[in-house]
């Protein structure tokens, strides 16, 4: 079921976007050599919870034999793709971090992402980075009533491959307000005019998760992180947004 908010809805959506934002650039103010991952997720839940929100990643189940997630925030590096576990790794020289973060607030969710390097990196991850995060400002481009799903899917993929990288096929955006994770699904590759109409009163996560190689993908053994079958560098750029008559409306933006 594609869910249409109230204006009420929207107010309060909007209230745990602006959270999600202000912890993404709180926790890209920290990155650096040396920080522990572990150090990351501590920052980022003390920030949600004194502003009135709980993270809305932690405890989150995604049934089958894996565990309930286990912190506030995935914490991404190099070849991980999503759901990165913070603990004790030290981030280092070169890599690059993809931070996700969720709040929940007064019963409504906001969700983002963004990718971060981690010191000097090369010259292919900062392309990967910045083609990733352009790929996500041409799909919210495609974001307004009366088009389709897959026609912000399509302008993404299209724009990716044709900068030489891959996107993840097992892994997609998604509608989120009520709940976390809603219909619809929003993919980073499909054929335009095709899926869903957009309506004014939906919120979706738009979010390209762009591969240096290949797209195959697989997950670890903890149940949680997904990796590059090819072990190369992924990214992740994420924005919650507002389908209106007009221009989409970021939410996630502070």
């Amino acid at each position: 079921m594609i869910y249409i908010k109230t204006k009420k809805e929207i107010d309060y959506i909007s209230e745990s976007c602006k959270i999600v934002a202000e912890t993404l650039q709180l926790l890209k103010r920290y990155v650096r050599i040396g920080i522990t991952t572990k150090e990351l997720d501590q920052i980022a839940e003390d920030y949600i919870l004194s502003n009135g929100g709980l993270a809305a990643f932690k405890g989150y189940s995604q049934g089958g034999s894996s565990i309930d997630y286990p912190a506030a925030i995935c914490a991404s590096i190099d070849e991980q793709v999503v759901h990165g576990i913070p603990g004790n790794r030290v981030l280092k020289d070169g890599e690059i971090i993809s931070l996700d973060v969720g709040v929940l607030k007064n019963g409504y969710f906001g969700d983002a992402a963004l990718t971060v390097a981690v010191g000097n990196i090369s010259e292919e991850k900062k392309r990967l980075m910045d083609v990733t995060e352009k790929s996500l400002y041409l799909g919210i481009e495609q974001a307004v009533a009366n088009n389709k799903v897959h026609d912000i899917s399509a302008a993404v993929q299209t724009y990716v491959e044709a900068n030489g990288f891959s996107v993840v096929r097992d892994l997609c955006g998604h509608g989120v307000g009520k709940f976390l994770h809603e219909e619809p699904s929003v993919p980073n590759y499909g054929k335009k005019g095709t899926g869903p109409k957009l309506k004014s009163g939906m919120t979706i996560a738009i979010e390209p998760m762009v591969n240096l190689g290949k797209y195959s993908v697989k997950t670890n053994y903890d149940g949680w992180t997904v990796v590059t079958v090819d072990g190369l560098p992924s990214a992740h750029f994420e924005h919650t947004i507002l389908i209106s008559n007009g221009e989409p409306e970021i939410l996630t933006v502070c």
